[in-house]
């Protein structure tokens, strides 16, 4: 932005003298933004004050960009360093006349190097500075070298604080080049620019020829750039620094936890590393709190189910497990049921490894196997605690089941989770761990399997037709989704393309019937105990899924990749 653009500003008394200056100033001191962009961040004016002032002044059309289709092919005619050199995004081509958007509609020289890159007449139209970032960003493959990292997310890392990092002098090399501010503020831009994108994990990896880093965005990991490889010790030796790692010690696995303050919320970020063949793997699971749903009315239960599960939880003894894999959100169930139980009059005590989050009146207990404080240890002691109810994070073994069953045959509400694949499958598996089949029948309340399967974009979202294949594959006759409207992402700015936004929970659950309780005395398979649940009226993980396939709530794919067709 020119001069001229503060002076008309100050004519039209959108912003006062002193604002300008102050704006003027940040630019020519921080070496960055335009003085549109410092505007906005000094409060002198809003964004969207500063797009309908530009429109006027320049005669130029004022855009939303979340609100339009963007045609991926048009977004190539503009290569992604001159996209985010000029911070100008492709909108739309007609003939030979391109539009983008831009939010300097006053950048003569971008407008010339783009017309003589794509031999188009360019019409400009105006966007906020942080739709246009926005859009570069979903649109675009993510930058390659440090400036452009630099230019995408470092404003994102201006409000990210790190709490009670450690303050410890270090002699290091390594430390010494950890702490030089580029990879300070690279790392601080990586953890913020995750939390805005709302990824789960990120994953920093070194490899022969390359160094990059990965979110896990909704269960699927997405490249988002590429560090320069000479940097890939600094980088992981102050993540290291940040989780009180040891950085001279790079040949075992080592975990950490780094606590970050962005925004105003809290964050912990718990941080493991892994010694590969090119130099140590880091990935942090990110814990947001704010993130987290503790209400089980909003997880997407079938009524029926949902009615069973709380009946469980509410119980005043007996066992509910929870079965699935990593990442399926057995943690997030349990601490949701806790906190639907979680009274003044009850004593609640958790077993985990590790901790997740700190849920207020609950006593948290960390496994730590190098003092002998596993999760049987922590039960026994229990125990003598006086509890009411009892959350056990994972049964991995016999001495663990056989406690956990006794507990919950003693007058205690026991809660855990096991690594099964359905339901049914966690009866047999506490059997086959050598806990009798007769404790098991009068232990358990309620199994539950479950699966998380990403949900439709409600943005892009559009009906679509299954292939008689994929009918077949499922289980469903043509009869059977007759009038029935199917829907998928057709991917856009709010989605990152992938037509996906989010994730809704597929359950299993499975209380525990008298009949269901004379077929485990018999010793009966898990496929007989599905056969006689299902009979009862449990719908499967597969069933389920169909359900909110129908429902347009998620597509075809994501219920063939999460759930087994039923025996």
């Amino acid at each position: 932005m020119h001069e001229e653009l503060g002076r008309k500003l100050v004519e039209g008394k959108v912003i006062t003298p002193e604002q300008l200056r102050r704006a003027a100033e940040m630019a020519r001191t921080a070496g960055n933004g335009s003085l549109g962009s410092n505007l906005v961040k000094t409060g002198a004016l809003s964004e969207e004050q500063l797009t309908a002032f530009l429109s006027e002044h320049y005669g130029a059309t004022a855009v939303d960009l979340d609100k339009i289709e963007i045609d991926p092919q048009v977004v190539k005619l503009i290569p992604a360093d001159v996209a985010r050199k000029f911070l100008v995004f492709p909108v739309r081509r007609h003939g030979r006349r391109l539009f983008v958007a831009m939010c300097d509609p006053a950048n003569i020289t971008a407008v010339d190097d783009i017309q003589f890159i794509t031999d188009l007449e360019v019409e400009v139209l105006v966007a906020p500075e942080s739709a246009v970032r926005k859009a570069i960003d979903r649109f675009y493959e993510p930058a390659e070298t440090m400036a452009d990292i630099s230019r995408d997310i470092f404003d994102t890392a201006e409000d990210l604080e790190i709490v009670d990092e450690t303050e410890d002098e270090l002699d290091l090399a390594l430390a010494s080049q950890a702490d030089q501010k580029p990879v300070v503020k690279f790392v601080n831009s990586v953890m913020a620019d995750a939390v805005r994108k709302g990824a789960s994990d990120i994953h920093v990896e070194p490899h022969e020829k390359q160094f990059r880093v990965r979110y896990r965005i909704d269960g699927v990991l997405y490249d988002m750039m590429s560090p320069p490889l000479k940097l890939k010790a600094a980088i992981t030796s102050r993540l290291k620094i940040m989780a009180e790692m040891d950085i001279a010690e790079r040949r075992v696995p080592q975990d950490g936890r780094i606590k970050i303050r962005i925004a105003g919320r809290t964050i912990d970020l718990r941080v493991s590393t892994l010694p590969t063949i090119f130099g140590e793997k880091v990935v942090m699971r990110i814990l947001d709190r704010s993130n987290l749903t503790l209400d089980l009315t909003k997880a997407g239960f079938d009524e029926s189910a949902l009615k069973n599960l709380l009946r469980a939880v509410e119980a005043p003894y007996g066992m509910v497990l929870v079965t699935g894999p990593t990442g399926s959100g057995k943690t997030t169930t349990l601490y949701s049921a806790l906190s639907r139980i979680n009274v003044p009059g009850v004593n609640i005590m958790t077993v985990e490894d590790p901790v997740e989050y700190n849920i207020e009146g609950i006593n948290q207990v960390h496994v730590n196997e190098d003092i002998k404080l596993t999760f049987a240890a922590a039960l026994r002691a229990f125990l003598r605690q006086d509890p009411n109810i009892i959350m056990v994070g994972e049964i991995r073994d016999q001495e663990t089941a056989s406690i956990a069953v006794k507990a919950a045959l003693t007058g205690h509400l026991v809660l855990s989770t096991l690594h099964t694949n359905d339901a049914p499958s966690a009866l047999t598996r506490l059997v086959d761990m050598g806990v009798e089949p007769f404790l098991v029948a009068t232990s358990v309340n309620l199994i539950m399997a479950q699966r998380l399967v990403r949900k439709v974009c409600g943005r892009c979202r559009e009906a679509t037709t299954l292939h008689p294949e994929v009918l077949e594959e499922l289980g469903l006759s043509p009869q059977e989704v007759e009038g029935i409207t199917f829907f998928r992402g057709k991917g856009c700015p709010e989605c990152s393309g992938t037509g996906y936004r989010g994730r809704v929970g597929v359950f299993e659950v499975m209380p525990l019937s008298s009949t269901l309780r004379d077929v485990i005395l018999a010793r009966a398979s898990a496929t007989e105990i599905k056969r006689k649940a299902i009979e009862e009226g449990m719908l499967s993980l597969r069933m389920d899924g169909l359900q909110k396939l129908k429902k347009g709530m998620t597509t075809a794919e994501e219920v063939l990749k999460e759930t087994a067709k039923d025996n």
